[in-house]
């Protein structure tokens, strides 16, 4: 299956959206219209820290296992998800790109190294649902580094 990719961009350096985005927990606030009932094991952050979450989209329901595989301060953080009893594997990759104005232009692709047969069947109504749950992460992501910001001002 093709990848999907997301983006935004915030008016925050990338070191700052990298710092955000290294911490697991800060993830459940900015996923969880879809993701819910995290459970934490590892790091809090960096290279090993994981979560299993719910993950309710398209009408069903899966535990996902979301690891982090590789990371490469301030630009690129890879995350390794397992569900589907394992018949699902993929990553989850966050790049965050300095823009001339100063702030980030993050992207989240989602690609996958396998996935059950009715995922790949229906191909084009999977992305589309992954597609515009994630444009809505983003959307969140950003609302989200903004309340960060402000409470670290205060």
């Amino acid at each position: 299956m093709r990848p999907v990719t997301v983006s935004i961009d915030v008016p925050y350096p990338p070191e700052r959206v990298y710092d955000f985005l290294d911490v697991m927990a800060h993830h459940e606030r900015f996923t969880n219209h879809y993701l819910t009932d995290w459970r934490y094991s590892g790091p809090g952050s960096g290279m090993g820290s994981c979560a299993t979450v719910t993950a309710a989209l398209g009408g069903t329901k899966t535990d996902v296992t979301i690891e982090v595989v590789e990371a490469d301060a301030p630009r690129r953080i890879v995350e390794r998800n397992v569900s589907a009893a394992g018949r699902r594997l993929a990553h989850g990759t966050y790049t965050i790109e300095p823009l001339q104005s100063g702030g980030s232009h993050i992207a989240f692709t989602y690609a996958w190294v396998r996935a059950p047969l009715a995922e790949r069947l229906l191909a084009p109504a999977v992305r589309g649902t992954l597609r515009r749950a994630n444009r809505t992460v983003m959307r969140r992501l950003a609302a989200e580094l903004d309340r960060d910001v402000s409470a670290a001002g205060s």
